[in-house]
């Protein structure tokens, strides 16, 4: 007797047999499984774009394009070439059937077959599949997770670095040393804070989402703190750096921890490519109704359009001047789009008017 415990994966049968097809379908469908049918190798490759499968229940003897052809044409797709197939067959011929294994082919069931074991194999290969699926998933995001943490304690170590290579080369006023000395402890509380958030968040790129009615970061403020982090910075690079706050100070949805790590990306940059443009210029305002905004402005020699289209993705470098590359990642812009994104906002690039840069966070305002 055929189980009835119910199972999960998608499974594609490729038969030009209309009742092989019907007799399989029914079986798998009874069992749990999601079923689609084609009838030919050029309607099975039709289907993977649609919806693709968990596993392939391949005919091998089909006119036009056989099985055999059908598993070459597989193999070379990055996609497909990753899901099970197994081969339905009359044959009995052992060179074939290993054939059909050097093809890519995980595992073949002969006609006339039982039902059970059918079910087996199949359950076994999609079990498989699905079980490789979720432990991918799992190390991307394990990666992710690494990338974000290495990224987001770069910029406060970078600070503690440069003030404490000042003092230790008496490159500064000696009235200036507390200022430097307080720079040095408020970047590393900011260090110990990001990753006292990591480790206590379960799921951290979604911190602090599941209060977002309760949180809120003021974008004056939020200038007025990359004034205190970065102008000893920028003086020293020769970038004059000027706020200009709103009117009044708007306050946006978003964790102000989180708003000062998106924005310390954009002033960063402009560290790294625009300093002989000597002048880096931070806005806050209101925006389109319900939207709050904070501008980065700059007179470097801004983003060349064959770059702007891939700007925000990760690993991309705004320059591939070799000086620039050993400083940059080309993470912070992609992670800065992706954090702004999850509280309803958005990041995006404009060519500044008279030269330069100009970068756009527009953040909801908080209820």
């Amino acid at each position: 007797m055929a189980s009835t415990f119910p199972h999960s994966g998608r499974i594609l049968i490729v038969d030009d047999q209309a009742a092989n097809l019907r007799v399989v379908s029914t079986l798998l469908t009874r069992n749990g499984y999601e079923v689609d049918t084609a009838e030919n190798g050029e309607a099975m490759f039709a289907a993977c774009k649609t919806q693709m499968p968990d596993l392939v229940l391949l005919d091998m003897l089909m006119p036009m394009m056989d099985g055999f052809e059908v598993l070459t044409r597989m193999k070379q797709d990055e996609v497909l070439m990753r899901v099970p197939v197994i081969c339905l067959t009359a044959m009995q011929d052992r060179d074939l059937l290993i054939r059909a294994f050097e093809a890519g082919a995980v595992d073949y069931i002969t006609k006339p077959f039982l039902s059970e074991e059918l079910l087996a194999r199949v359950s076994a290969h999609v079990g498989l599949k699905l079980t490789r699926d979720r432990l991918e998933r799992v190390a991307s995001e394990c990666q992710s997770l690494v990338n974000l943490v290495a990224h987001d304690l770069k910029n406060p170590l970078t600070s503690i670095m440069f003030a404490s290579e000042v003092i230790i080369h008496d490159g500064c006023k000696p009235e200036r040393v507390p200022r430097y000395l307080e720079m040095i402890h408020e970047s590393a509380n900011d260090a110990v804070g990001y990753i006292r958030r990591y480790l206590e968040s379960q799921d951290p790129h979604k911190a602090g989402l599941d209060n977002a009615a309760n949180i809120g970061a003021g974008l004056n403020e939020t200038l007025e703190w990359l004034r205190s982090r970065y102008e000893l910075q920028c003086e020293s690079k020769g970038l004059a750096l000027s706020i200009v706050n709103a009117a009044e100070d708007v306050l946006v949805a978003i964790d102000a921890m989180v708003l000062h790590q998106v924005c310390e990306n954009l002033i960063t940059n402009a560290l790294k490519y625009a300093t002989e443009g000597g002048e880096l210029k931070l806005t806050a305002r209101k925006g389109a109704p319900g939207f709050g905004v904070i501008t980065a402005e700059d007179r470097g020699p801004g983003i060349p359009a064959h770059k702007q289209r891939e700007l925000f993705k990760a690993f991309i470098r705004l320059t591939d001047e070799e000086e620039h590359a050993e400083m940059s990642s080309g993470l912070g812009l992609s992670l800065a789009r992706q954090i702004v994104s999850r509280f309803g906002g958005q990041l995006f690039y404009e060519d500044r008017e008279g030269g330069g840069s100009r970068f756009v966070v527009e953040l909801p305002l908080r209820s």
